[in-house]
């Protein structure tokens, strides 16, 4: 089965403007991202999703000089980019990354995709009960349940985040639920505010020296550390309908 591993990015964020391109420790996000998912086993290959606004040339300059492919495509219905990005490639099956998670973990990625692939449902994710820091988000699907969910999804925020269509309509798809376990959801690793840019940038600060630094020293840092987890604990995560 070949299993393509598609990030969205975007320069446009409302909250973060251009935050995939910012400077996290001599790379930008968007490249720690594609490092970190290019250490995931199970992944044949990496595209980048982006839009054909000017904006985001800079995207393709960036995935340009990463030698990973890009596809391009809607603004605002990012189900159909992910979509046509998915029939380009000729995926079998999804796995959904977003470019704001830049300590996104190979272990679970792989070990969403291996759950997958032993239990064969439609969707499997770690997030329909989260047990892992927010920021380490994988969801995997097949190639026909993304296209259904492309025919049929209706709501706005459906096409923006891709995956809820599936996830909201047991009764069509068979879901998997990939958890840990220890509940680490209260940590929040991803990327939508300043403060969330300080806690990431002392993270790889303090553990760059290792290149291949996995969730798990970032939990121990944490533990040596407790003060960085207050940097960022009030970001409040949009819900689905805001966008």
């Amino acid at each position: 089965m070949r299993i393509v591993a598609i990030i969205q990015a975007r320069m446009g964020s409302t909250r973060l403007p251009g935050k995939v391109l910012k400077d996290l420790g001599g790379e930008t996000v968007l490249a720690r991202v594609i490092a970190r998912v290019r250490r995931a086993s199970e992944i044949d290959e990496v595209v980048i999703a982006t839009t054909r606004q000017p904006d985001d040339d800079r995207i393709v300059d960036e995935c340009r000089r990463l030698a990973v492919r890009v596809y391009r495509g809607e603004t605002s219905d990012v189900l159909d980019r992910y979509y046509h990005a998915a029939e380009e490639v000729r995926a079998e099956a999804i796995v959904r990354i977003t470019s704001d998670c830049p300590l996104i973990e190979p272990e679970i990625t792989d070990a969403t995709v291996r759950a997958f692939l032993e239990r064969r449902p439609d969707y499997a994710s770690n997030v329909l009960e989260r047990t892992y820091p927010r920021g380490l988000d994988t969801e995997i699907m097949t190639r026909d349940a993304l296209t259904r969910s492309w025919r049929q999804a209706k709501e706005p925020y459906q096409r923006e985040h891709v995956t809820p269509y599936i996830y909201q309509n047991a009764d069509q798809f068979s879901l998997h639920s990939v958890k840990g376990e220890t509940d680490y959801s209260g940590h929040r690793w991803t990327l939508d505010e300043p403060e969330d840019m300080v806690f990431l940038r002392a993270v790889y600060e303090r553990l760059e020296g290792d290149r291949s630094f996995s969730w798990r020293d970032v939990l121990a840092l944490l533990d040596r550390e407790p003060g960085l987890i207050e940097v960022n604990r009030h970001v409040s995560q949009k819900a689905l309908h805001e966008g």
